[in-house]
């Protein structure tokens, strides 16, 4: 397989959305939000099976900053306070072909949970 990597991150002024292009030509719009609740932190996915956490009340987090992480990777801090997500390339990408029902899966755990998209 061919190595993937962005060619361009951009963030929209509202700090809401990240567009991100590879260099194979595909372009992938990831919200802000999804980035947060599915964060590749161990503050969000635990430390071992089962330990995956689910975040409520994201749904107006933006995107404060994002920080290069050698050549593999971006560390994204929202405006919550969560800083703690490196996200390689290939998880980028992963969010920009399957983030769609991934999204749809942890909506579904919110409604389990009897939990809120909306800040409390």
């Amino acid at each position: 397989m061919t190595e993937i990597w962005p060619t361009e991150l951009k963030v929209s002024k509202d700090r809401r959305l990240l567009t991100v292009s590879f260099n194979d030509g595909v372009t992938a719009m990831l919200p802000a939000e999804m980035l947060r609740v599915l964060s590749p932190s161990a503050e969000v996915q635990g430390h071992g099976p089962g330990q995956k956490v689910t975040v409520p009340g994201k749904r107006n987090v933006a995107i404060r900053q994002m920080v290069p992480t050698g050549n593999y990777a971006v560390r994204i801090a929202f405006d919550d306070g969560h800083d703690t997500g490196i996200f390689t390339w290939n998880y980028l990408r992963e969010l920009g072909e399957s983030g769609g029902e991934k999204f749809a899966a942890y909506e579904q755990e919110l409604a389990e949970k009897k939990l809120s998209r909306d800040p409390r």
